[in-house]
Parts: C-alpha cells; sequence; structure tokens
C-alpha cells in the first residue's frame, strides 16, 4: 500500500509539471471549438456516399426531411433541405435501404455529427422503378385499378379528344389512322407536353378541363415509346387521379407493347399503342360497310322466310271448310243452341211448378193461423181509442172509454157503460 501511494504522488506531480501557466493557455468557447470541427469536417468530406437503413424518418412543415441511416454497427443523423428532397421520385419510409450522397457536417448549435444528404437513391433498385411500385401498390389499395370501375367505351364515337403533344408521333398515327378508317371521325388534339418538368401537371389539367367543357365520346391519352424516365409523366399520382374522376371514358396509350405506365392500369381501356388507341375508338368503315351488307341479308332471309311461313299459313287457312262452306260451321252450333233453350224451358217450368205447390202449401197454412179465420167463428178483437191499444183484460177499461171492436165482418165503435171485474176461482 505505501509503494501504491508514492506512485500516484510521482504521477500527479508530472502532471503539474506537464500543464502550462494559467498566463499561457488557448481557451475556446464552445462554438469555436463547434465550429472549427464543422470547417475541418467539411473541408475533408466535401461528398460522400453512405449506405444504410432509414428509421426514425420526420418530414417537418417546411419541407425538410430528417433521419437516421443505421447498420449493424452504428447510426448517422441526416437532414435534407427542402430543395433537395423536392426531386425524390419514390416515398421516403423507415426500413428503406439507401444511398445517401451529400456532404459530412456538424449541426452548430447541438454539437450533432450529421449528414446533410443532397441525393436520395433506393439500394438495389432505381428509384422510377421503386416510386412506381409505390405508387402502384397505393393506388391499387384505393381501388382505382379495380374493373368494376371502369367504363365500356362507345361503339360509335362521335366525338374523339386526344391529349398529347402536337409534335410527337402519337398524334400523326392517331389522325393517320382515322383518316384511313372513318374520315368522318371528329378528331380534336389537346396539346400538352409529354415529358419533362411539369408535363404531368399539363396532362391533369387538360383532362380536367375536357370534362369540364363536355361533349366529348372519349378521351385519347399518352405519346409514343421512350425510356422510363421519358415515359415518367404518365406515372405521376397527379395524372392518375384525374384520369379516375374524369367522367368520360379514357383510352390509355402509352408507348409501345412492352411499356406499362400507372395511367394504364387507371384508365378505361390500355392500348398498346397510339395506332391500337385509333383502331380501337373507329370502326374501320369498310368493316362497317360489310358488317351492314351481312346484316341486310341476315335480315332480307329472316323475313323471306317469315313470309313463306305466313303466305304457307294462310293457304292453310283459305283451303279450311269454315272459309269455304261457312254454314256447315254455324249449323251444329245452333242446333245446340236450340237444345240448351229447350232444356232451360223445361227445368224453369219444373222448378216454377213445385214452387208454386210449395207457395200454396204455405199460404193454407198461413190462413190456418189467420186471426179473421178465428174470428169468423165468433170471436173479436178489442181497441182502446185513441191509440188503437189492443185490450186483453176487462180491467184495463174504465167506464166512459171509448173502444173500437173488430169483428169478422166490419167495426164497431163503443162507449164503455160498465166494468165486471172476472169471478175468482
Amino acid at each position: 500500500m505505501p509503494r501504491l501511494r508514492k506512485n500516484l504522488k510521482r504521477s500527479d506531480a508530472t502532471l503539474e509539471l506537464n500543464q502550462p501557466p494559467a498566463s499561457e493557455r488557448r481557451v475556446f468557447s464552445v462554438t469555436d471549438i463547434v465550429t472549427q470541427a464543422r470547417e475541418t469536417l467539411e473541408g475533408a468530406f466535401t461528398r460522400v456516399w453512405v449506405q444504410g437503413e432509414i428509421s426514425n424518418f420526420k418530414k417537418h412543415s417546411s419541407g425538410h426531411c430528417y433521419f437516421t441511416l443505421k447498420d449493424a454497427g452504428s447510426q448517422l443523423r441526416c437532414a435534407m433541405f427542402k430543395m433537395a428532397n423536392r426531386q425524390l421520385k419514390f416515398r421516403v419510409e423507415d426500413g428503406l435501404q439507401v444511398v445517401a450522397g451529400g456532404r459530412l457536417s456538424i449541426y452548430t448549435a447541438r454539437g450533432d455529427f450529421q449528414l446533410i444528404a443532397e441525393a436520395l437513391e433506393p439500394a438495389g433498385v432505381g428509384a422510377l422503378q421503386l416510386a412506381f411500385e409505390q405508387l402502384k401498390q397505393r393506388l391499387a389499395q384505393e381501388g382505382l385499378f379495380d374493373p368494376a370501375r371502369k367504363r365500356p367505351l362507345p361503339e360509335f364515337p362521335q366525338r374523339i379528344a386526344v391529349v398529347t403533344s402536337p409534335t410527337g408521333a402519337a398524334i400523326q398515327d392517331i389522325l393517320n389512322v382515322t383518316g384511313r378508317r372513318s374520315p368522318l371521325a371528329d378528331i380534336s388534339l389537346y396539346p400538352v407536353r409529354v415529358q419533362g418538368e411539369g408535363a404531368a401537371e399539363e396532362i391533369a389539367r387538360a383532362l380536367r378541363r375536357l370534362n369540364e367543357a363536355g361533349g366529348w365520346d372519349v378521351i385519347i391519352c399518352g405519346r409514343g415509346g421512350g425510356s422510363l424516365e421519358d415515359l415518367w409523366a404518365f406515372n405521376e399520382e397527379v395524372v392518375a387521379r384525374a384520369i379516375a374522376a374524369s367522367v368520360i371514358p379514357v383510352i390509355s396509350a402509352v408507348g409501345h407493347e412492352i411499356d406499362y405506365t400507372i395511367a394504364d392500369f387507371v384508365a378505361d381501356v390500355r392500348a398498346e399503342t397510339p395506332t391500337a388507341a385509333a383502331e380501337m375508338v373507329v370502326r374501320d368503315r369498310r368493316e362497317l360497310l360489310s358488317r351492314v351488307q351481312s346484316l341486310a341479308r341476315m335480315l332480307g332471309q329472316t323475313f323471306g322466310e317469315r313470309l313463306r311461313v305466313l303466305r304457307q299459313r294462310l293457304d292453310r287457312l283459305l283451303r279450311a271448310p269454315v272459309l269455304q262452306q261457312p254454314r256447315r260451321v254455324f249449323e251444329p252450333l245452333a242446333q245446340r243452341l236450340d237444345d240448351l233453350m229447350g232444356a232451360l224451358q223445361h227445368r224453369m217450368s219444373h222448378r216454377l211448378d213445385l214452387n208454386s205447390e210449395r207457395l200454396r202449401g204455405m199460404a193454407g197454412a198461413l190462413e190456418a193461423l189467420s186471426p179473421l179465420k178465428v174470428m169468423g167463428r165468433g170471436y173479436s178483437l178489442v181497441y182502446r181509442m185513441p191509440h188503437r191499444e189492443l185490450v186483453r183484460d176487462a180491467r184495463r177499461l174504465k167506464k166512459g172509454d171509448e173502444i173500437s171492436i173488430r169483428f169478422s165482418q166490419g167495426e164497431a165503435v163503443c162507449a164503455v157503460v160498465n166494468v165486471h171485474e172476472p169471478e175468482k176461482e
């Protein structure tokens, strides 16, 4: 233990000897140190490319983005400012493997070591291809690709609008095909840019204005072939949503047969090329003429066969007995009518006889019960006047009452002189 203390004392003495006097020290502020470190770092690493996985991605309301790049061993904070992230074609999200290009720096206010990202690319796949897949998946989940929401094309459209470049090959192909197949078709061009900055917004605006104006039967929207970058305007979300919102059926005709864009999935119909779109929407007049002639022949044959059948039926009817000797038809009916009338009269006569006999029996029974029949044997009916109240008991009368006596033959009006009480048994 004493030996250890001796060594510690020697070390303290060495430190005191190596430290400069307070008057010779140069003291830096925190800001000075951080600033010099930032300048040194930025001077040494003016451009670097770093690969890693994105985490803690946040997009500020200012438009600036902040995230962390990480791998199995470390993490690096990153900032990507608005002017840089506006150029991104794909959606940045946590878990995405990317290669970030930029410069190393230090955020002076907090002393944080960070990468100022000026470019961002997906690792292993192109940015445009990733953006295409991301948007395709998101719109599919919303139902914009659902076949149930797509409308059929009109069979014979009269007015056709074409949204494309006025100088491209697409409009020339469409005009050549429609001119050859149906010269009377009304083709109207809505000129737009089909590639480059702002092209997608022009296409979407053209679709909206055509719908607002109305009067169009179908819209062809597209351009000729090119690279993925050339066709990118038709992969933009603003174009996809304008096509989905259109009340006029839209044909997407972008690129060549192998080219697929987001517009192809959203449109009511996809045409492999602008030429195919023109052939699809305008029927060949020669084909239509041939079809009309074929239908006319079928109609003539159908009517001829129908007339032949009706003529045969008419001939059979004209030879029928009812038309040759109509009396033969009515004679059995007249005889049958006579038989029915005779049977009816017999039944009615028999029924009347039965009812008459029954009526006579009932009349005899009523006559036997009639009070007039009883009165014929010497009985009479007494009524107290003036209300002609039938008197059944002499005690209901009093001296001086006026009574009416009904006999079998005639009636007498009398006055009551006296009333005798019935004898008690």
